[in-house]
């Protein structure tokens, strides 16, 4: 429901829910998202010499994807690398919507407020042992932040064993919280065992990085401010000088409003059967004859519906044989099924402006997006700025 609102060229597309065979006795919902080359866990385990212009290019998008997410009120809170869909012309995209949630003034706090949510390596330190009662959406900040440190040194900022392990690691690096922040901390144990840490000292994180620009530490140390009072917005952190030459606030576009009443199912406790209707609801959305005739009472319309299965069974059948995929196997033949399977690719420093090209592109074409100004009414990126954009 959320990706068929949050329509934007750095958040992947969901393009279509195949429909289930029957509205009440499926199992398997399949999701046909577009398709993308590999992930960032892969490129920054496959590239060693990414430039100056890649880190930059990939935290912009994801803090402008980030600003966006925001702006819908959702929070996104499993923002990980493998989360990170990338192309080799640098287009990354972020994905897996699965722990996402959107926030009302009236979301009931034992839905909305649970603490086990990220990957541990990933997760902001609040929420590493329920330091606050209500968490800000600059958890998703801190993930991003953790992200960026590992595409400017090639390997994971803090992959911590367990959550005491993984303070530890933050402590380290940033130094022990004030006594301000420690008291800030809701949690008695953590509290307690922050305020016994030995003294640290934060450690300079050019010696951490020493391939990095001062632009860009010094952005990611607001990134990765332990007190996330204290911590960027992603809509800040847009505005900051590390992004001179790319920041543009009209290429920067708002969410509309998510629609409250779609997650009023949230308030309560479902049944099976009521998930599997609102699934199969949501299915609809993708298949207006169907949705049609489920409006009409089409139930016993006689509209028949092929499997989901079925379909896919005849699908890999084709590929299996050497068939095509789209324009993209009619062009590759009887190779296309072995670039699906493709794995980690390459980031040439050429694909750069091939990149910026396409990222003009993409949000220059108002159909892909669903965004709003301040007054409320969609936007077109500006042509010089986009012509600006493709040059730089």
């Amino acid at each position: 429901m959320l990706l068929r609102q949050l329509k934007h060229p750095d958040i992947v597309e969901l393009k279509h829910i195949l429909l289930p065979p029957q509205p009440r006795e499926f199992k398997d919902v399949y999701l046909v998202f577009e398709l993308m080359e590999t992930d960032l866990h892969q490129v920054i385990k496959a590239n060693d010499d990414l430039t100056p212009a890649h880190h930059q290019f990939f935290l912009y998008q994801m803090l402008r994807a980030l600003k966006y997410i925001h702006s819908a009120n959702v929070f996104h809170r499993d923002l990980k690398p493998k989360n990170i869909l990338a192309n080799a012309d640098c287009k990354l995209k972020v994905c897996d919507f699965g722990l996402a949630r959107p926030a009302f003034a009236d979301t009931p706090t034992t839905v909305f407020w649970t603490d086990y949510v990220a990957t541990r390596w990933y997760r902001a330190p609040e929420l590493c042992g329920c330091f606050f009662a209500k968490y800000t959406k600059t958890i998703d900040v801190w993930s991003i932040g953790c992200i960026f440190a590992e595409i400017l040194s090639g390997k994971p900022l803090f992959p911590g064993r367990n959550v005491v392990h993984q303070l530890e690691l933050i402590t380290d690096l940033l130094g022990t919280p004030s006594a301000a922040e420690i008291a800030k901390v809701r949690n008695e144990k953590a509290r307690r065992f922050l305020s016994q840490m030995p003294p640290k000292a934060a450690q300079p994180l050019g010696a951490r990085f020493p391939r990095a620009s001062p632009e860009a530490l010094r952005l990611l140390a607001r990134l990765l401010s332990f007190d996330p009072h204290t911590r960027v917005t992603a809509e800040e952190a847009l505005q900051d000088i590390y992004f001179v030459g790319l920041h543009d606030p009209t290429r920067e576009p708002d969410a509309e409003p998510i629609s409250k009443r779609d997650f009023e199912f949230e308030k309560r406790k479902l049944s099976v059967e009521e998930v599997r209707d609102l699934i199969y609801r949501e299915a609809l959305e993708y298949h207006p004859a169907a949705k049609a005739a489920a409006a009409a009472g089409g139930q016993q319309s006689g509209f028949v519906f092929p499997s989901a299965v079925d379909a896919f069974k005849r699908h890999f059948a084709h590929l299996e044989a050497g068939g095509a995929v789209g324009t993209a196997g009619a062009a590759g033949g009887a190779g296309a099924p072995r670039e699906l399977r493709r794995q980690a690719v390459s980031m040439p420093r050429e694909a750069m402006a091939t990149g910026l090209r396409a990222d003009s592109h993409s949000l220059a074409r108002s159909d892909t997006m669903n965004t709003r100004d301040t007054a409320g009414t969609l936007q077109q990126p500006d042509a010089d700025a986009e012509s600006a954009m493709a040059e730089g």
